[in-house]
């Protein structure tokens, strides 16, 4: 087994003489403005030079998106709070981590939040001007030549116009009814010849349509690609709908609500909880605003109507913007210009083992798999899905659903089993943020085909990733188990980095059967496990005890070391494990894509802990822990990242590792992402995001191509 990591010399910021409230706070980072630390790192990508251009404009689709769904979940709750007018306490504070007043909180995420919209700004500034130079060059609707124009509003007759009912500004009551993750355009409408009458109307920007419109090539010179928002689509052709009333000055404007996304569920005992799950996600839609974006440029006579209209207040977030909302679309721009600007094909690389016409279960029987997404494909799992449902010999899938992708093809392998006489039972999430509708709509595709579909239960939702087979084999019962660290999705599985393990080892396997069971039963009794750490029954205490471990044998002398890799640290209670480990001597290597509240690098308090972070590419989403234990390392992957929600409201399950081969490629893969100067940044209080210290000539290293590259030469000649 390799030598334990150790911790490079770093420079970290020096601990001052402070009140008591200041050393509370440096012992631990706000979540909210660690998680915007985080946002702030994939903007970094958007102006990393070499990242492919095209890949630039999607990482700021990635950051507008991440910050609305931040908007919508985390800034709610604050909002909610100031409201009150309460300080975070007691349970809250839990969550985190810091007694601050929720107005001050507010004010420290908006002064955050200003400063990297303007970084923003910057950014798709640069990046339009380089675009230009490629060809790709955006147009707004009063820079089109008469033959575009001509070309827009033949588009815009033929199949914009269809999605638009305008709204009388003067006529309409209901508020409420603007949507969340829409946006719509304010016009100003006006007589030439009587400019004091004016009127006011609202069009929905539909989002059934594409965000950008292409140009054809013959409309554009020099066999550039014109770009035109559907937002000035709809300008350059507001006569064609309002000129009929006698309105012939048009000025439009953009504007856009985000709403608290908390799901209100009550505890009204005659509804089913799908049912009320459903109602939740009606209201949501039209839930209290906590922000309130429009274009700065609108005048003040219109604003002041808009605001006092719908009814906002001062302790509304009313954020003056630019011309246009949703940069999340960015996300789907179209594919443009030449295939150097662009990521390369993802790569896939075939497991040998699987891929000489054995039977699947057959190759997990001989020995556990680990699958590594998104280098190995996961068409692999779809395979096994696929042999099982036909084969006479598999009597019941088990499997727990989290995030489906949008056209499954994982729950159409489990109705194929079901319509060859098989057991299906899926759990199925409810929950799942964002999700609850998709999944409810899976759930009773299910049931139509006869799957047992068993649905959440209020208040802990199972975020496990688990599928277990029954099959008989000379008349007995063998089952096989697959556990993974991200969902059974084979559209995320192209871009996450994961791990899925395959195994017929029967303690396990039977472990993942108490698991199922306990869904089925709904009661939720707490079963012995042998060899899976569940929650919310044991994960905090079996980390801790496994730090303590560590921290006795550091006080002896011997060697003790931690390396985790997860999306979130936030858990008060295991940090400060962490910190009582870190001063007992033992070295601490985390890998934290998102939150990270833990404060490294502290004299006194975590001097033996350094923290990193990594965007690039692929997002981060694998969660593995290694202890030393006395030099034979002990190796885990499971679900469950380290925050309260984690270990004590959530269904999440942690296996350990055990072969000699699986356990060699997670280590070198954590090593590699330990030693990355490329794309991994320093997590530290100060210095969000600073750059690795890099020594002269020292090679470059980016940790997702050389893990490519490892596997690529331990498994290309297997």
């Amino acid at each position: 087994m390799p030598e334990s990591s150790s911790n490079p010399q770093t420079q970290f910021p020096k601990k001052k003489k402070a009140k008591s409230k200041t050393k509370r706070q440096l012992r631990y980072l706000n979540r909210e403005l660690s998680w915007l630390n985080f946002n702030e790192r994939v903007l970094q990508e958007a102006n990393d030079l070499t990242v492919p251009l095209m890949e630039r404009i999607v990482f700021l689709g990635i950051f507008s998106n991440n910050l609305d769904e931040f908007y919508r979940v985390r800034f709610a709750l604050i909002s909610r709070l100031a409201k009150m007018q309460k300080t975070l306490k007691t349970d809250i504070v839990k969550e985190n981590l810091i007694d601050i007043e929720a107005v001050q909180l507010m004010r420290s995420i908006q002064k955050r939040v200003s400063w990297l919209r303007k970084q923003f700004d910057q950014s798709f500034g640069e990046i339009r001007e380089t675009l230009a130079k490629y060809g790709i060059i955006f147009l707004d609707e009063t820079m089109l030549t008469p033959e575009q124009g001509e070309y827009v509003l033949s588009y815009f007759r033929r199949t914009v116009r269809q999605y638009l009912f305008p709204i009388m500004l003067d006529q309409f009551k209901n508020f409420s009814n603007l949507r969340d993750k829409s946006i719509y355009l304010v016009i100003d409408l006006k007589f030439k010849t009587n400019p004091l009458i004016e009127n006011h109307a609202l069009i929905e920007i539909p989002s059934e349509l594409p965000r950008f419109l292409v140009l054809p090539e013959s409309l554009s010179p020099d066999g550039n690609h014109c770009v035109l928002y559907l937002d000035d689509v709809i300008r350059y052709c507001l006569s064609d709908i309002f000129s009929m009333f006698g309105y012939n000055e048009f000025f439009a404007y953009t504007i856009k609500f985000t709403r608290d996304a908390e799901l209100d569920i009550d505890n009204d005992v005659s509804k089913s909880f799908l049912e009320t799950v459903s109602e939740g996600i009606k209201a949501r839609k039209f839930g209290a605003t906590v922000r309130f974006i429009y274009d700065k440029r609108m005048p003040n006579r219109v604003l002041d109507k808009i605001v006092a209209k719908f009814g906002l207040k001062k302790r509304d977030t009313l954020d003056p913007g630019g011309k246009y909302h949703n940069a999340k679309d960015f996300m789907s721009f179209p594919r443009l210009g030449s295939p150097e600007l662009h990521y390369g094909a993802s790569p896939s690389l075939d497991v040998r083992r699987l891929t000489e016409n054995a039977m699947l279960l057959d190759v997990i029987r001989s020995r556990d798999l680990c699958l590594h997404y998104p280098y190995q494909p996961f068409r692999y799992l779809i395979d096994l899905l696929r042999e099982v449902s036909i084969d006479p010999a598999v009597r019941t899938i088990k499997m727990t659903i989290y995030r489906a992708a949008k056209d499954s093809k994982i729950i159409n392998a489990l109705i194929n089993a079901a319509r060859n006489g098989k057991q299906v039972i899926v759990y199925v999430e409810l929950q799942a943020r964002f999700d609850e509708e998709a999944n409810i709509r899976w759930a009773a595709r299910m049931q139509e085909e006869g799957i047992k579909v068993i649905q959440s239960t209020p208040g802990l939702k199972v975020h496990a990733k688990l599928i277990l087979i029954r099959r008989k084999e000379n008349g007995t019962n063998v089952y096989y188990g697959v556990i993974g660290t991200g969902n059974l999705n084979e559209s995320t599985a192209k871009i996450y980095a994961d791990e899925q393990l395959f195994t017929a080892d029967k303690v396990i396997t039977a472990d993942i059967n108490k698991v199922f069971h306990m869904l089925d039963d709904r009661k939720f009794f707490q079963p012995e496990f042998e060899k899976l750490i569940v929650s919310p029954f044991s994960t905090r205490t079996f980390f801790i005890r496994r730090i303590d471990r560590e921290i006795r044998a550091a006080k002896r002398g011997k060697p003790a070391w931690i390396v985790a890799k997860m999306n979130n640290l936030v858990d008060r209670k295991i940090i400060d494990k962490l910190y009582e480990a870190s001063e007992a001597g033992v070295k601490i290597d985390l890998i934290i894509r998102g939150i990270c509240v833990l404060v490294p690098g502290i004299k006194g308090l975590s001097s033996n802990i350094r923290a990193i972070r990594i965007v690039d590419r692929f997002l981060e989403h694998t969660r593995i822990i290694v202890f030393c234990n006395n030099e034979k390392p002990e190796y885990y992957i499971g679900s469950a990242d380290w925050m309260e929600r984690n270990f004590d409201h959530r269904i999440e399950v942690t296996v350990p590792i055990t072969d000699p081969d699986i356990q060699q490629d997670l280590w070198r893969m954590l090593q590699i992402q330990l030693t990355d100067n490329v794309k991994a940044r320093l997590i530290c209080a100060d210095h969000p995001n600073a750059p690795i210290p890099k020594k002269t000539k020292q090679k470059r290293i980016q940790s997702q191509l050389e893990i490519y590259t490892y596997l690529k030469e331990k498994y290309g000649n297997e």
